[in-house]
């Protein structure tokens, strides 16, 4: 998809690709990536992509509440 940067180098992402991945306003991580800009959202999710499977970070310091809460949210 085609898009513009305007001279301060503000880029509009379309809303397709906003809603597909996820965006919502606040802060990005960018990073250069060869010659492509690689632009990731923060996340406080205790989920991790390990080679396309999800695993939970170590170090987690959770509660029960947190623990059953994470739990139920992947049944919603």
């Amino acid at each position: 998809m085609l898009t513009t940067m305007d001279k301060a180098g503000r880029v509009v992402i379309p809303r397709s690709i906003r809603t597909a991945v996820g965006l919502v306003p606040g802060a990005l991580d960018i990073t250069v990536d060869g010659a492509s800009v690689r632009i990731d959202v923060p996340t406080q999710s205790p989920l991790t992509n390990v080679d396309g499977r999800l695993q939970l970070r170590s170090g987690l310091d959770w509660t029960a509440d947190q623990w059953r809460e994470f739990r139920l949210a992947d049944q919603r």
